[in-house]
């Protein structure tokens, strides 16, 4: 059994020991937060933390109204010049709190005297020691190269600093019930396993998605990247309608993520557009009408918000790349070239 098939079905579990541990603390530094002139936040991170950061991005700005940019760590790195972060809170987030270049601009940020966070899988990290703050994942030893677990923690422990911070009870209530959405997702795994047979042979496809859900659509090519060696590329929906979908050809395969919520209305227009050009169309939705859209589906579970259906999207993302990795007779947990932890400056 692959290690990385072992470390989703981790999940819900590991989800509900995160804010167990955390949550003492993400009390405390929202308190503190609240005492400063918070004007923008800005996130560094690489790789699968990065799309965690745009997750975050799209929390902060739309239920915070703070505007949240993503930092480009070689502008400290390699171009050595200085930043404003006054009124600036800085998020670093590293599986395993050794990104060096992430380090290196939460420095700069804390040499001003901004507020610093780290988000990281382990305390005793250089990023976790410099931080000012630090929320543990709590995730235990990730082993596969391919980040799940480390992931959908990291995703869930900036979704509850914001719902602290903006003293949103619902959406609370909402990430209280993500646990439970994962735990169904995988004990109706045996769909997706099936599914994946039809995209065995399949060498490139697109990804797309809008919202909230555009950090998944990163994430999903991601790990099909680098657990099959398909050349998934992803898109935003909006930015696909321009020039990226004249390569759209006949059964090109596109995977469209479109839950329930403000960016069904466009996901049904590209599906739509999609297969009047000859894609085979593979929809991720909870909503029967735009399931039946598509050449085939993967439904959803019901009544979830568009800020909760990325932690669903997420393990379906994980479940599809793993099983059709397994199928392709490649092992998901040490794909070539790659390892576990990677230090960029």
């Amino acid at each position: 059994m692959a290690q990385m098939w072992i470390e989703i079905l981790e999940q819900p579990e590991i989800l509900k020991r995160s804010l167990e541990n955390n949550s003492k603390n993400i009390n405390f530094i929202v308190k503190s937060l609240k005492e400063k002139n918070i004007n923008h936040v800005i996130i560094a991170a690489r790789g699968t933390s990065h799309h965690a950061g745009i997750y975050a991005k799209y929390l902060m700005e739309i239920k915070l109204g703070i505007p949240v940019s993503i930092a480009a760590p070689s502008v400290t790195t390699l171009y050595n010049k200085p930043l404003n972060y006054d009124g600036a809170l800085f998020i670093g987030i590293s599986q395993s709190g050794r990104a060096q270049d992430v380090l290196e601009v939460l420095k700069a940020a804390k040499t001003q005297g901004a507020p610093t966070i780290a988000i990281t899988n382990f305390d005793d990290s250089p990023l976790a020691k410099e931080a000012e703050f630090h929320l543990n994942c709590s995730a235990g030893e990730e082993k596969s190269v391919a980040a799940t677990k480390t992931f959908t923690t990291q995703m869930h422990l900036l979704a509850w600093l914001v719902a602290e911070w903006a003293g949103d009870e619902e959406f609370k209530k909402e990430l209280s019930s993500v646990p439970g959405i994962l735990k169904k997702i995988i004990d109706d795994s045996d769909y997706i396993e099936q599914l994946v047979k039809r995209y065995r042979f399949m060498t490139e496809c697109f990804i797309l998605g809008r919202g909230v859900n555009y950090s998944i659509v990163l994430e999903a090519a991601l790990k099909i990247q680098e657990t099959t060696y398909i050349r998934a590329r992803a898109y935003s929906i909006s930015e696909f309608h321009h020039g990226p979908f004249a390569m759209i050809e006949q059964n090109m395969p596109v995977l469209v993520f479109a839950p329930e919520g403000p960016t069904l209305e466009s996901a049904i227009e590209m599906i739509n557009k999609l297969k009047d050009a000859g894609a085979d169309v593979l929809v991720v939705s909870n909503n029967q009408d735009t399931q039946k859209l598509g050449h085939c589906y993967i439904p959803l579970p019901d009544g979830m918000s568009d800020f909760i259906s990325p932690f669903a999207n997420a393990v379906i993302s994980q479940i599809f790349a793993c099983k059709l990795s397994v199928l392709r007779g490649i092992n998901p947990d040490a794909p070539r070239g790659l390892n576990k932890v990677t230090i960029t400056r």
